[in-house]
């Protein structure tokens, strides 16, 4: 268990679930601190958790032994630097979760040799089935990596980078991955509807369904291309599906679609970031 105060700086969807997290995970209320510009998001935590909160970032990160920046990426640079001073008198570690913003702008911002770990969760988290991706940079000791992981690992997996440029590739396949299933599990249901199924069967079996793909495909000791072949009994329904996807162009479409989300995350570290 992880010793010391964890400051949390932001509130919205994701600062709320890994605060839910820790404390599912029996971690010490007492030793939990929020802040957020909105009064309206901090009483959000308190009906729900009695930890400390207050709209004034400063006072929540005096004495914490580790800082999670859960801000937007647009204002992480005017948080950062309002909280170097008090950073650099405590050192404490920083974990930023923020999309985009790289060790070295953080270390702009927050002062000289600041333990920083940059995380790149996503929002399965909120159902405590995250998966993250880790970077920290040079001056993050091994026991502040054991902290980041426990921190990160309360809402879902996680998994070390040794380069931080791998950071938009995992943005694009893990960051947005979400949204990539939620919409094939849309037009599904949507053909499916279309077919005479009922809305809420519709649903129900496109869920499931995807929900126990996954869940085999986590369980099995072959990669997804077997297991779609298991499935894919020659001359029958599943080929016939597969090759349709195949023949537009499925393969290209993906490929596409995930480099453009990584450009875009290295865009936006060039936007919010220093040059």
């Amino acid at each position: 268990m992880i010793q010391g105060t964890i400051a949390l700086i932001g509130c919205g969807n994701m600062g709320r679930c890994l605060l839910s997290g820790l404390i599912a995970d029996g971690y010490s209320i007492q030793r939990l601190r929020a802040s957020d510009i909105s009064a309206d998001r901090l009483r959000l935590i308190t009906n729900r958790f009695p930890v400390l909160t207050s709209t004034d970032n400063t006072r929540i990160v005096q004495g914490a032994d580790v800082v999670v920046l859960a801000v937007k990426p647009e204002v992480m640079k005017t948080v950062a630097t309002t909280l170097a001073a008090a950073i650099g008198r405590q050192r404490p570690l920083v974990i930023s979760i923020a999309a985009g913003i790289t060790t070295r702008s953080l270390s702009q911002w927050l002062g000289p040799e600041v333990a920083i770990v940059r995380a790149m969760p996503n929002t399965p988290a909120l159902v405590g089935s995250g998966a993250a991706a880790l970077f920290a940079n040079e001056f993050v000791q091994e026991q502040q990596r054991e902290i980041a992981e426990l921190v990160l690992r309360a809402v879902g997996l996680t998994v070390w980078l040794d380069e931080e440029t791998l950071m938009d590739a995992v943005t694009a396949v893990s960051g947005s991955g979400p949204a990539y299933f939620f919409l094939l599990m849309e037009l599904v249901e949507r053909s499916a509807i279309e077919m005479g199924l009922p809305r809420d069967l519709a649903r129900l079996l496109t869920l499931q369904t995807a929900f126990g793909a996954a869940k085999m495909a986590l369980e099995a000791s072959v990669d997804t291309a077997t297991l779609r072949n298991q499935v894919t009994s020659r001359g029958g329904t599943t080929e016939q599906a597969i090759r349709v996807l195949q023949d537009a162009g499925l393969s290209g479409i993906v490929d596409q679609a995930l480099k453009a989300a990584q450009r875009r995350s290295q865009e936006l570290a060039k936007l919010f970031g220093e040059s």
